[in-house]
């Protein structure tokens, strides 16, 4: 028993505070326009997006997960909070004119994601 403890207590600390590995991607520009497709289910994927500076943007959302909490994607940054319908592709517009690295998370402020703009 104290065995079992000892793993399940070793689990949940690799869980939340253990490095994982993040999936990252770069906008494809193509005509003056970059955009990135993102995956929603369980999370976002790819995690994290680099984006050309000065370049107009799109980021594409298609929630797959039918998790409440992933219904809704918000950049608090650019005052951007739009909901994501389940099984269907939502365009978000992003003003790269400012460069730094902005943070998007879900309605509920428990899944996480990270916007580069160099």
């Amino acid at each position: 028993m104290l065995l079992v403890g000892l793993a399940v207590i070793g689990f949940i600390l690799w869980w939340f505070f253990g490095k994982h590995q993040v999936a990252q991607a770069t906008a494809d520009v193509t005509d003056n326009n970059q955009t990135v497709d993102i995956e929603v289910k369980g999370g976002y994927s790819p995690e994290v997006v680099t984006l050309k500076k000065g370049v107009p943007a799109t980021i594409n959302f298609t929630r797959k997960d039918a998790s409440s909490c992933l219904d809704r994607v918000v950049f608090s940054d650019f005052g951007i909070n739009k909901e994501l319908p389940q099984n269907e592709q939502q365009s978000v517009k992003i003003d790269t004119t400012k460069p730094g690295e902005f943070q998007w998370a879900c309605g509920m402020d428990m899944f996480h994601g990270k916007l580069i703009i160099k």
